[in-house]
């Protein structure tokens, strides 16, 4: 194995440069950690860790890439420098790696590290400016999006954010700040049973697919009638703000209405669904600057509210209390222990199904578990097992 390298400790932190010029800004430095440096010598980027390590990695795609896929985008190698000075006119092509042993990284500097190489990964793409082809399709739903590559035709682009626009904060959603209000408080109360900076990662890698679109090629921006999507579709047409291309809006609600099963989420749409939906719209007269100006206006007045849920009422995005579902599970846990002879503790999935069959699926299934064990802190539930999944405890309502 050459220049192992692994996601759970490193010496140091990142400390910002550009190109082989050094800029001494730390980044959140902890005492006792080293400050790490940055050249750029395309397809490598270096990471230089003082005292004496250096982490090259090698850019193997155009694409941008989270945490997860750095080692399937690229490679890495680590050397060690005999003094520190000697990285000014480090080339790893005259260096050699070592081999079967190396450092690791914490997940903190490796989100660092994963920005700084999408960021030269998108100086290549400006300076190649390939042409891009086909249609352009966003949308806000993870699933959608899994169900547009399959359904349409190539050439076709398909940018998705991961979705769960309906829960958490929006406020200042388009700033960096307003970023980091709102993935710290989702990794503090949503167990989403992911790895850390996943969801950080693919908002970003989005944001960087928008910015990139290039003004010739139309965008198709899909959507439906419920919270999740809505939400998604204000932001989205909020960050295309001052892109002069065509957005022609496909709503599956407005051409399944009538079906013998109501249609609220695109992603309950087959993909063949999705294909003739395009079909027929594709030609579609795009928004007007006055409909474009009437979403960014929405936009901004949702990105001013501190509320963490917002649900879709009479045609209209609407925020509500965090509590706004609390009733509905105290009601369903009651309905359910009226079922037996004896109060037994129930698992938040069965809940959390029974809710959905009344409100027709129309709610995150992360946010009513949040509200379970919000309810189980305040002592209207009681708890058997260890809250850290839907799977690993159950509640009652106390006597």
């Amino acid at each position: 194995m050459t220049g192992a390298l692994h996601e759970e400790e490193l010496l140091g932190i990142l400390y910002i440069g550009q190109d082989f010029k050094k800029e001494r800004t730390k980044h959140n430095c902890k005492e006792g950690m080293d400050v790490v440096v940055i050249k750029e010598n395309y397809p490598f980027i270096y990471f230089f860790n003082e005292p004496h390590i250096v982490f090259v990695y090698k850019i193997l795609t155009d694409d941008y890439v989270t945490m997860s896929e750095l080692s399937e985008c690229g490679e890495w190698e680590t050397y060690e420098l005999n003094r520190p000075v000697e990285f000014e006119a480090f080339n790893h092509e005259t260096c050699t790696p070592l081999v079967e042993r190396g450092y690791s990284i914490q997940q903190d500097p490796l989100n660092i590290m994963v920005g700084k190489i999408n960021e030269l990964i998108q100086k290549q793409r400006k300076l190649q400016q390939s042409i891009q082809s086909g249609s352009i399709h966003l949308v806000s739903s993870e699933s959608t999006a899994g169900a547009l590559r399959v359904g349409l035709d190539r050439p076709r682009k398909v940018i998705s954010f991961q979705g769960f626009f309906s829960i958490g904060p929006v406020w200042n959603l388009d700033c960096q700040k307003g970023q980091d209000h709102r993935f710290e408080w989702l990794n503090e109360n949503i167990n989403f049973e992911m790895d850390d900076y996943v969801l950080e990662n693919n908002f970003n890698k989005t944001l960087l697919e928008i910015e990139d679109i290039q003004r010739e090629v139309p965008i198709y921006l899909w959507t439906a009638n419920n919270a999740d999507e809505q939400t998604g579709l204000w932001f989205i047409l909020y960050l295309l703000r001052n892109k002069e291309n065509d957005i022609i809006l496909i709503n599956a609600v407005d051409h399944f209405q009538g079906e013998e099963q109501s249609v609220t989420h695109s992603a309950w749409l087959h993909p063949d669904q999705l294909s003739v939906l395009f079909n027929e719209n594709k030609m579609a007269k795009p928004l007007s600057c006055d409909e474009r100006l009437h979403y960014q206006i929405e936009w901004e007045q949702l990105a001013q509210s501190k509320e963490v849920l917002r649900v879709w009422e009479n045609g209209r995005i609407v925020s509500v209390a965090e509590d706004y579902y609390d009733d509905i599970i105290i009601n369903t846990i009651e309905e359910l222990h009226s079922k037996h002879e004896t109060k037994d503790f129930i698992r938040p999935g069965m809940i959390i199904a029974e809710i959905y069959g009344k409100l027709d699926g129309v709610i995150s299934d992360s946010f009513l578990e949040y509200r379970i064990r919000h309810l189980i802190y305040n002592g209207t539930l009681e708890l058997k097992g260890i809250p850290k999944s839907m799977r690993h405890y159950r509640v009652k309502l106390r006597n």
